[in-house]
Parts: C-alpha cells; structure tokens; sequence
C-alpha cells in the first residue's frame, strides 16, 4: 500500500498507532502489575524477558552491537539519563499514584525537553514555547496541589514521576547531541537496556528481597505485556521511526499517550478522575503542542529574485 499522510506511509502510520496505543495503554497495565508486587523487581523481571526479544529483533535486522571502548563512558552517562532514571522512578511512583496521573506527569518530558535545550544547547525558547511551558507549569500545580491536599495524596510519588521526565528529557537532548554518530541508534538501545537492567535488579535484591513472592497472573500478564511489547516492540519502533517521522506525527503520538493512559485507567482500574486530572490534561496538550508542533512555513514569495531588493 502506498497511501500517506504528510510523508507517511500506511505501514508507517499503522505501527505508530500500534505504538500509541502500547504506551497509553501500558500505564494501567504497570498499576495493575505492580498493586501487590515489589515494583522494582517487577521492573526487573520484564526487562530480563525483553531483552532477548530486543537482542533477537536486533539479530533479524542485522545490527551491529559492537559500541567502540572511547564510548563507553558517554554510554554509561546516556544509560542513568535516558533509561535507569526514568524506569526505576516511575515503577515506584506509579505505585502510589493514579496511572493517569503518572501518565500526566510522566508525559511533561517535552516541556523539560525544552527548557534542557534552553539551558545548555542555546536552543531558543520563542513566545509560543514559553507559553507552553507556563501552561504544563500551571497543570502540574493542579496535580501537585490535589496530592498535597488530600491524606490519601501521594506528592512524594508526584515529584518523582516529575523527576522521572526531567531525566528523561535531559537523556533525549544528550542523545540529540551524541558523539556516537557511527553507531547504530538501536545498539546504543540495546546496550542502554542491558545496562538498566543489571541496574535494576541489584536495587530490586538491595531494597525488596525480604518481600519478594511469586507473582500472580495479573503480575505476571504485566511483566509479560512489558517485556514483549513495551521494551522488544514500542521501544524498538518508535526509534526507527523517530528519525522520519514528520514533525506532527510524533507531537500528536505523544499528545495522546496521557490520554489513552488516564482514560483507560479510568475505565479498566475505576480510577476516580478528579477535575484537575481533566484541567492538567488538557493544559498539558496545549503545552505540548506549543512545544512541538511545527511554526508555519512563510509563503513563497512571487516576487521574482533580486526585484524590489
């Protein structure tokens, strides 16, 4: 099939939907995995399944794993950033929290994006993007301010799914401006997966082996769904398709994760929604989109070159 949409092929924009519905849908997924379950060590089972599918999808594709020595430290740095940061923290936050709410903080990784690239790549922050950024601001007092307000809230658990995406986001701009440029963006994945996973384990033995016991299904379900469709499926694809996708393809792929996860947290685990979920989701939309989205092209001019110069 060669039908598109804005560059897109159809296979293409299948496997973004698919990826989309992963992420969204995983929130619930991973509140439901780890109610009676160590979370870390929840964190660390799924990764030690996914990650001989990683190896064998990278095998079929016939990628290089070989990552020359003078990397290896900017590997290890790329690793606590992109991938140990983000799974150990938002494992133990989501536990404590709502999944949508996780799914909301969670996804303000964008507007950390942006003020990262501000702070140290001199990337221009434009009236658009600073409103943005007020607009997740003010969404994340809602959410914070709920926590804080009610016995049962968890706002240790709000800060760290809010430390988790600043983390995150900083990753992602190191990766932007990596010097491994002639090494394959999967092995990096790869290797970053390895890495976090033998991580994670020794905190799951340090911090949870006096409580550990045998999941149940559900656990298990989870770990599996993780395993096989978050880290060998959604990981994998979204950084193929990263590097062509147009940029209103993936701010719109991001824009909907939040949503799917406190939509289907709702309906699945009874989560009650509280009106500053609704007021901080959509404040987030709004403020990822002014982040991402793409400033309109100027209109070619008519005026033939050099006249009226």
């Amino acid at each position: 099939m060669s039908a598109s949409a804005g560059g897109l092929g159809a296979r293409r924009i299948v496997l973004l939907v698919l990826v989309t519905l992963t992420w969204g849908l995983n929130w619930p997924v991973m509140k439901a995995g780890v109610a009676d379950f160590p979370p870390l060590t929840f964190r660390a089972l799924s990764m030690w399944l996914g990650l001989p599918l990683l190896w064998g999808v990278l095998r079929v594709r016939g990628v290089p794993l070989a990552v020359p020595r003078v990397h290896w430290r900017e590997l290890a740095v790329l690793t606590v950033t992109n991938m140990v940061g983000w799974h150990v923290l938002t494992i133990l936050s989501v536990r404590a929290l709502s999944s949508g709410r996780a799914a909301i903080l969670g996804y303000t990784m964008p507007i950390w994006s942006a003020l990262w690239g501000y702070a140290f790549w001199g990337q221009r922050l434009g009236a658009r993007q600073i409103a943005g950024v007020a607009a997740a601001g003010l969404g994340v007092a809602f959410l914070v301010w709920h926590e804080l307000a009610h016995f049962a809230g968890r706002p240790v658990a709000a800060f760290g799914m809010l430390a988790a995406a600043a983390i995150w986001a900083l990753g992602t701009q190191q990766m932007r401006h990596t010097r491994m440029t002639r090494v394959p963006t999967l092995a990096i994945v790869f290797w970053m997966t390895a890495l976090t996973t033998l991580v994670t384990s020794v905190l799951a033995l340090a911090f949870e082996s006096g409580g550990c016991h045998a999941p149940s299904p559900v656990t298990w379900g989870a770990i599996v769904i993780n395993a096989a469709l978050v880290f060998a499926f959604a990981q994998v694809v979204w950084l193929v398709l990263a590097r062509d996708l147009p940029p209103v393809a993936s701010t719109m792929s991001i824009m909907l994760v939040p949503v799917l996860g406190t939509l289907s947290g709702a309906w699945w685990l009874h989560e009650q929604l509280h009106w500053q979920d609704g007021a901080a989701i959509g404040l987030l939309l709004v403020a990822i989109a002014a982040v991402m989205w793409p400033p309109r092209r100027p209109a070619p001019s008519t005026t033939a070159p050099g006249v009226g110069e």
